[in-house]
C-alpha cells in the first residue's frame, strides 16, 4: 500500500490560515491538490479557537492545559491525603 504525500508543518499552518481568511476547503483542496480530510484535520490541529470571553487559543494549548490541570488535581489530592494523615497524630 502506497503512503500519501507528507507535508511540513509550515505548509499545514499556511493552509489553515487560508481557511481562516474565508476560503472554502473544497477550493483549497483543488487548488493545492490536497485531500479535504487532511485540510479538516489540520484545521483541528492548528486552527485558532476563540472562547466566549474573547481569548484566542488553539487545540494544542487546550490539550496542554488539560494535562496541567490533571497534574495539579493529582497534587491537590495527594496534599489532602497528607493533611488527613498529619492531623490524626
Amino acid at each position: 500500500m502506497a503512503k500519501g504525500k507528507s507535508y511540513d508543518e509550515e505548509f499545514k499552518k499556511t493552509i489553515v490560515k487560508l481557511l481562516e481568511t474565508g476560503k472554502k476547503p473544497s477550493d483549497i483542496a483543488s487548488e493545492y491538490d490536497l485531500n479535504i480530510k487532511n485540510i479538516y484535520n489540520w484545521q483541528k490541529r492548528y486552527g485558532t479557537i476563540i472562547s466566549t470571553n474573547g481569548t484566542i487559543t488553539n487545540n494544542k494549548e487546550i490539550v496542554n492545559l488539560i494535562k496541567e490541570n490533571k497534574r495539579l488535581q493529582d497534587e491537590v489530592d495527594i496534599l489532602k491525603k497528607a493533611m488527613v494523615i498529619f492531623t490524626k497524630k
